[in-house]
């Protein structure tokens, strides 16, 4: 019997978006809620009839009365079953909304670390899962597992971290994975999409975070929709994120930094955010990154700039003048060929003040 199931993990509902200005916050967060109301819509226009979500589906204990108050509702509206898998952000505890919300007959939270079996009968399979009961999971949840031979299709549901056998965050071995007789094993952990594995006859996936939350989870995100035919799993990803995050390099070498960011601003800048980082060579004026922000903010969600450019060798050059000039660039090139990296830096800036100051600019 064919069946259709999506995974999806680490949502961190009521993530503090500390980054971004705090109306911004409030509204990322607003929109992290109905990514859930979009997800209900995907589940149910496409037979859906397994949602697994494998941990970390709130930042922390503490969620915000607008969260409690929706997801039950969002999650009972999926025409489907809907499995939660506890993870280390989110561990089912006494205090922690798995237990003190009120969840519709179509949810099913795993609320112990001994691994679950929930037979469906209609879909001839059985679903398996464990939960955090704490920030911390050692040892792995998945340690000596194995579903039986009993003709049922065999899916688990698991927040863990593979290949790290000190981890404390439910360490799961590839051995361990070959060992289960699953037929897939959907995973939350890791906040990105890295391709569908096998070991041993079992099918798994990490599906990454539907929605990045920071300049480490950049490009697209979503979560990954499957179709299970007795031993055939077929796996997609679906990017399904409202916004994206970038974080960009951009060579100013030779040009202006005005016309490299335009060349490096992406299509969906209105709706992205976006880190660019100017490298390359300049001129002794450098970047003038205050002077951006203000002139390409209205073009990004959200824009950050900074600045890793060099001075230009040839600037160094003129320290050979028989001027202040020279004796100023003198004095700072000693220093700066004895020094290590992050001072060159500051040395670099230093060079770029003073030579305005002796030129009477701005910088």
């Amino acid at each position: 019997m064919s069946i259709n199931f999506l995974h999806a993990a680490d949502f961190h509902l009521d993530s503090p978006f500390a980054g971004l200005p705090e109306e911004q916050a409030v509204f990322r967060r607003r929109e992290s809620r109905e990514l859930l109301d979009r997800l209900a819509d995907y589940v149910n226009s496409n037979d859906i009839q397994l949602v697994l979500l494998a941990g970390d589906l709130f930042d922390g204990a503490a969620a915000y009365r607008e969260t409690v108050e929706r997801l039950p509702g969002v999650l009972g509206g999926m025409r489907s079953r809907v499995f939660i898998a506890p993870g280390n952000h989110d561990p089912y505890t006494l205090r922690s909304p798995y237990a003190t919300m009120d969840w519709p007959e179509n949810v099913h939270i795993f609320r112990t670390r001994q691994i679950e079996r929930v037979v469906l009968p209609e879909l001839s399979c059985a679903v398996y899962g464990a939960a955090f009961t704490d920030a911390s999971q050692e040892p792995g949840l998945l340690a000596g597992f194995s579903a039986p031979d009993d003709g049922l299709t065999h899916l688990m549901v698991l927040h863990g971290d593979l290949d790290a056998p000190s981890s404390r965050y439910g360490p799961v071995l590839r051995e361990q994975i070959a060992a289960s007789n699953l037929d897939y094993l959907a995973l939350g952990h890791v906040h990105s999409f890295g391709g569908v594995q096998r070991a041993g006859r079992t099918v798994y996936a990490y599906a990454g975070c539907p929605e990045g939350r920071g300049f480490d989870e950049t490009g697209d995100k979503g979560f990954l929709r499957g179709t299970i035919d007795r031993n055939e799993v077929d796996i997609t990803y679906v990017p399904f994120a409202a916004r994206r995050y970038w974080s960009l390099r951009a060579d100013v070498t030779g040009r202006t930094p005005e016309e490299v960011l335009l060349a490096a601003m992406p299509e969906t800048a209105a709706s992205d955010l976006c880190r660019v980082t100017f490298v390359g060579e300049t001129d002794e004026g450098g970047v003038n990154i205050k002077l951006l922000q203000e002139r390409f903010a209205e073009k990004f969600y959200a824009l950050s700039l900074r600045d890793e450019t060099h001075i230009r060798q040839d600037i160094w050059a003129r320290a050979d003048e028989d001027s202040l000039r020279g004796l100023f660039l003198r004095e700072l090139r000693e220093k700066y060929d004895a020094a290590g990296d992050e001072e060159r830096k500051k040395l670099e800036l230093a060079a770029r003040f003073g030579l305005a100051a002796l030129d009477h600019r701005d910088i």
